[in-house]
């Protein structure tokens, strides 16, 4: 075929895009600083690192949009969700992995293709021919000055990750084993506590202090990774209905909890556990002091404390395409949370999307007829589709197009859109799979 395409950035949707291309018959050249030098967020030298949490949410292909997503992805031939089943680890309904297995797993099938050339340089400007941008919210230098200067329009706003605890440190009497509404084996530990308790817990959070981020402003923080503390500071019992809700939970006496803090396994040895879903901006010896309050982790040992972090991305419909690519030049693709989607998941699907894009122009053949009948291709018309107020999206059912058959019934309506999306990405599938080298996946 004779082209090369070049990849900046080797984390989820980067290396999504390089594996896809490369199992075209196309050649890659795969670009990241990785482990000459890291970001503020990044700590391990391998590819694909999960920064957050170890989740990549549900997994209930039927019953919510991010796990419809995923099989999408899987019938598309995803190395992302092929690399996440193969190190899962358990967590009920959710597809959580060990991350360290999982970026194993993907650095691994990435070094072992031949198509792949893996360059350890920090990228200074956007490429010139065929290329993928997906350098991630935290791109930085000259590489980010380049896309400022010709795209303009960048955004920013602030993603926060949750502290993640030793296990021995854990006090495992004050805890029961259960997953909401019984869905699972059990793989949720839960961290119940009394009114008295959630009282005094909240009221030590409103009078932590915050680390310093410069130029913050809450309402640029990502309502999907909003701080615990942000969160309790709009009401006593916002995080009761939030990241604390006992509904669905029951103790072995069969009682449910005045509110709830579950935790889930970082890694398949249960040696280290996450607070789900309690991301935080507090100063690491206040996310001690604070969180010490909750019996269960009143003498925890924390691995990791909680962060918060700048995260940038495009005005992506001014500049982007339904396909990712640039407006003002066809030929270069950006993929990943700098596009506006946001998540593990949609960040993989947009470096897969972009990629089936990049390799049919590189074929000379016609384009894949997105819509907003799957998930994939909604998040593709959101990223392109003129907006005022173009903000980040997760994969959801409200970016789907409508029903044609209405079903008062809202399991039955979710099950509808899934068989609905499931049988137009089985088409694609077929139709892409039928070209280059590739192989249809099982």
């Amino acid at each position: 075929m004779g082209k090369t395409v070049t990849v900046i950035g080797a984390g989820l949707a980067g290396c999504e895009a390089a594996q896809y291309l490369a199992k075209r018959g196309i050649r890659v050249r795969l670009y990241d600083c990785k482990p000459k030098s890291f970001t503020p967020a990044h700590h391990s030298e391998g590819l694909a690192e999960l920064v957050c949490s170890n989740s990549l949410k549900s997994n209930d292909v039927y019953g919510n949009a991010c796990g419809l997503l995923k099989e999408e992805m899987r019938m598309l031939g995803s190395l992302i969700i092929e690399a996440a089943d193969a190190t899962r680890v358990p967590a009920g309904g959710a597809l959580a992995v060990d991350r360290d297995a999982f970026s194993a797993y993907v650095t691994r099938k990435i070094e072992q293709n031949p198509l792949i050339e893996y360059v350890c340089e920090e990228a200074e400007a956007i490429p010139e021919g065929y290329a993928i941008v997906a350098t991630g919210p935290l791109t930085q230098g000259k590489l980010a000055e380049d896309i400022a200067a010709k795209l303009g329009g960048n955004l920013a706003f602030y993603d926060a990750a949750a502290p993640i605890v030793s296990a021995q440190s854990i006090d495992f009497s004050k805890t029961f084993t259960a997953d909401r509404y019984g869905k699972g084996d059990g793989d949720y530990v839960n961290c119940p506590l009394t009114k008295e308790e959630y009282d005094a817990f909240v009221e030590a959070l409103g009078s932590a202090e915050r680390a310093v981020v410069h130029d913050f402003d809450k309402r640029e923080v990502f309502e999907g990774c909003m701080p615990v503390e942000i969160m309790a500071s709009r009401g006593k019992d916002t995080l009761r209905f939030g990241m604390m809700k006992p509904v669905g939970l029951y103790d072995e006496n069969g009682k449910r909890p005045y509110a709830v803090l579950q935790l889930r396994k970082e890694n398949c040895a249960g040696s280290a556990y996450n607070l789900v879903g309690f991301q935080t901006n507090l100063k690491f010896s206040e996310q001690k002091r604070v969180f010490s309050v909750i019996p269960a982790l009143k003498n925890a040992e924390y691995l990791r404390y909680g962060v918060m972090h700048r995260n940038t991305f495009l005005n992506a419909p001014a500049v982007l395409n339904a396909d990712y690519s640039l407006k003002s030049d066809p030929t270069v693709f950006f993929a990943g949370q700098i596009t506006g989607v946001e998540g593990y998941v949609e960040s993989a699907g947009s470096g897969l999307i972009a990629a089936i894009a990049c390799a049919g122009k590189i074929e000379g053949r016609p384009p894949v007829a997105w819509d907003a009948t799957t998930v994939s291709g909604a998040l593709c018309l959101h990223i392109s589709t003129p907006n005022p107020d173009f903000q980040p999206m997760n994969a959801n059912y409200g970016i789907l197009a409508p029903l044609f058959e209405q079903a008062r019934d809202k399991a039955l309506k979710k099950k509808m859109f899934a068989e609905r999306a499931l049988l137009r990405i089985g088409e694609i599938a077929k139709e892409e799979f039928n070209h280059g080298s590739a192989e249809m996946p099982k």
